[in-house]
């Protein structure tokens, strides 16, 4: 289960995509979250997904 709090969402995605993941998609599949909520949520935060970094930038 993913945090509701966007911000320690935003904390904890990028943190497991450093530490786990090699991509977004990756993540998403094995955590079963829905990829484009994760990303509607954090953009609500100016916050977008970088593949070059494997972060929320």
């Amino acid at each position: 289960m993913l945090p509701s709090d966007p911000v320690i969402l935003l904390s904890y995605v990028n943190t497991k995509l450093r530490d786990e993941y090699p991509s977004l998609r990756e993540l998403c599949a094995s955590l079963d979250a829905d990829e484009t909520a994760l990303r509607d949520t954090l953009a609500a935060l100016n916050y977008e997904y970088d593949p070059a970094r494997n972060q929320f930038v």
